[in-house]
């Protein structure tokens, strides 16, 4: 028992026997508990108020964010405060995030060639990654949205939201990325129909990218993905109701940005991804594959037509 509920029981055994029959130092003596420790009155600190107002604040902001990321925030907000005491007003305030859990299967290290496990991303533009998330508006209509990270910066490289998706609309879209940030040396995905799709895979091997499809039914070997899904459905998804097709994209956008430059991680020492991003890039001018070049030229596909840029096949 922690000496604060051993105070609650002196006081209580005290109470039920009579103050006059049972002296706090008979009870302190019989329970263990020091008598010092018995009489010890909180003095909470004279910024306790403000920092409280400060940890709420942030917990209304980021609902789902611990002890440990707001600690976080608290720090780059200029506070000088001991992750203790921190934990302890978490606590005290009941300000835990409620964390329903669910059984999982056991994953070994195995699994295909082309999981994130032995596969893995060694520095930006290296690998990426890209799935399909799904949710609805208020009036129940299905909206789908198209997910691409980079697996070692862990930045969001595009949400985009639409009814449905084509194949040729995820060109559109990753030729985009491609003219903007160059193009990675793998893009991982699982075997939906819009990823394996011969306009997909041809253009991928136009651009001189190499694809890692997932054993299927496999999905934590897109590890990355997935759990950049669980982050993106528990922080926004889940919270938000959309009145149609532009609001979802307005709101997506800015959760993103939100994202890549304002929301810390914790496996890159939480630093936001873009601030990772640009630190390993300075650190690391020397890697030439780290900085994004412009796509290598299309190799011509029998009996295909190689198009003058991945601009304009993208849009």
């Amino acid at each position: 028992m922690s000496p604060e509920q051993r105070r609650t029981v002196i006081d209580e055994v005290r109470r039920s026997l009579g103050p006059a029959k049972v002296s706090e130092r008979r009870a302190c003596q019989v329970l263990g508990q020091s008598r010092s420790t018995q009489r010890y009155v909180k003095r909470p600190a004279a910024d306790e108020a403000k920092l409280l107002t400060e940890m709420r604040r942030l917990a209304r902001r980021h609902p789902r964010w611990g002890s440990r990321r707001i600690h976080d925030a608290l720090r780059k907000r200029g506070w000088t405060i001991n992750h203790k005491r921190v934990e302890r007003l978490w606590q005290q305030e009941g300000m835990q995030v409620p964390k329903k859990q669910q059984k999982q299967r056991r994953v070994t290290l195995g699994g295909s060639e082309n999981s994130c496990v032995r596969k893995r991303a060694e520095r930006p533009n290296h690998v990426w990654s890209y799935d399909f998330i799904e949710d609805r508006t208020e009036q129940n209509r299905k909206l789908r949205m198209l997910v691409v990270i980079d697996e070692f910066t862990r930045e969001s490289l595009a949400i985009e939201v639409a009814w449905s998706w084509t194949a040729r609309q995820v060109v559109d879209v990753l030729g985009y990325l491609f003219a903007v940030r160059g193009a990675p040396e793998h893009l991982r995905s699982d075997n939906g129909p819009e990823f394996v799709a011969r306009v997909v895979t041809r253009w991928l091997y136009q651009a001189g990218v190499q694809t890692l499809f997932i054993a299927k039914g496999s999905p934590w070997e897109n590890g990355y993905v997935e759990s950049f899904n669980s982050r993106f459905r528990d922080e926004l998804l889940n919270r938000e109701l959309f009145t149609g097709l532009e609001d979802a994209r307005w709101v997506v956008d800015r959760w993103r940005l939100d994202f890549n430059h304002r929301r810390p991680h914790s496996s890159l020492g939480y630093q936001t991804p873009a601030a990772f991003a640009a630190r390993w890039l300075s650190s690391a001018p020397q890697v030439a594959s780290a900085t994004p070049q412009p796509p290598a030229p299309l190799r011509q596909a029998s009996g295909t037509p190689a198009p003058d840029s991945l601009i304009s096949t993208g849009s």
